[in-house]
């Protein structure tokens, strides 16, 4: 019905530099110039990754692009039952490396990652894991530390059986499932802030913004069975990345492990993910070069958690910032 009413994404055009095998892609799009440096985008892989590039006023996409990057936009696909098994290291490690080896092939140097949400927690294990591949990490909003005082997130985790020892998950875990555990979870984040969205716009024109933030949260994805146990034990259950112990690759991921140049965004006013669930890591990460910024919201765009990307004063005042340290990495 929304998209009946012209409120789907209107991305910018964008050449695919890599498919791999139905898993993901990464689209490329123009640079103002040729010596740009390359940043790779990594969307959280529960949602569609065109939230970065939404509408051309409302686009992260063309804010770097004409910021004087070479952009690129990791962009995960539906997973196929065969997928079950594939987990975090999969995701983290193989097919993320994948992509960033595609853009250091293309762009002739590594890339600089920036991540959002779960996208974010995955840049973060990458960069732990092969800081030689990577020359700096943007995290918006991106869980790094879980357990009980991290989020409303861990009631629900605390309240649910061990997903290893009951064996309920399926094949694929589908997105209507994700969506209901969330609005569980955080009622106020991902459901009452919508409706008061709304309510900030009487006397105004509904923003188009909000209608196409809406849109978005309708188009689902499925999670493989294996990367959700994994998300919920590993990560939310026993905080093992937080603790050193986060078993990937035949390491043990930690704080320690993260010595790239590192910029975190936190939102004060989310419960879904606090501050709580980010300013641990960061103050602990081994990096000698670190940024931690605030965001604090924008009207009209329905959904808090991602007006980082499409809000006009993120655009406006956070954005800015990220630009210059980014721009100012060697």
């Amino acid at each position: 019905m929304l998209d009946l009413l012209g409120l789907g994404p209107q991305q910018l055009p964008a050449r695919l530099l890599l498919l791999a095998e139905r898993t993901f892609r990464v689209r490329t799009y123009p640079a103002v110039a040729a010596d740009a440096p390359p940043l790779l985008l990594v969307a959280a892989p529960i949602k569609r990754a065109y939230i970065w590039d939404l509408v051309p006023h409302a686009s992260t996409v063309r804010l770097l692009v004409r910021a004087g990057f070479a952009v690129h936009l990791l962009e995960w696909l539906d997973p196929q039952p065969s997928d079950a098994d594939l987990g975090l290291e999969a995701y983290a490690d193989l097919l993320l490396g994948q992509a960033v080896e595609a853009v250091t092939q293309d762009c002739r140097r590594a890339p600089l990652l920036v991540g959002h949400s779960l996208g974010g927690t995955l840049a973060a294990l990458f960069c732990a894991l092969h800081p030689d591949r990577v020359r700096g990490v943007v995290l918006l909003e991106a869980p790094l530390h879980f357990g009980a005082d991290a989020g409303a997130f861990a009631p629900l985790v605390a309240a649910s059986p061990d997903l290893r020892r009951v064996h309920v998950v399926p094949g694929l875990v589908p997105g209507s499932l994700l969506d209901l555990a969330t609005v569980a979870a955080a009622p106020r984040e991902f459901l009452l802030e919508r409706q008061l969205d709304l309510l900030a716009t009487l006397g105004q024109p509904v923003s188009e913004v909000h209608l196409r933030v809406l849109r978005w949260t309708l188009d689902e994805m499925a999670l493989p069975a294996r990367l959700f146990t994994e998300i919920v034990e590993d990560l939310y259950r026993n905080d093992r990345f937080l603790r050193g112990q986060l078993p990937i690759a035949g390491r043990r991921l930690g704080p320690e492990s993260m010595t790239v140049p590192m910029s975190t965004v936190v939102d004060p006013r989310s419960t879904a993910i606090p501050p709580s669930s980010i300013v641990p890591f960061h103050h602990r990460a081994a990096s000698t070069r670190k940024l931690l910024l605030e965001y604090h919201g924008d009207r009209g765009v329905a959904l808090q958690h991602v007006g980082v990307l499409v809000g006009r004063r993120a655009h406006d005042s956070l954005w800015p910032q990220l630009v210059d340290w980014l721009h100012a990495l060697p």
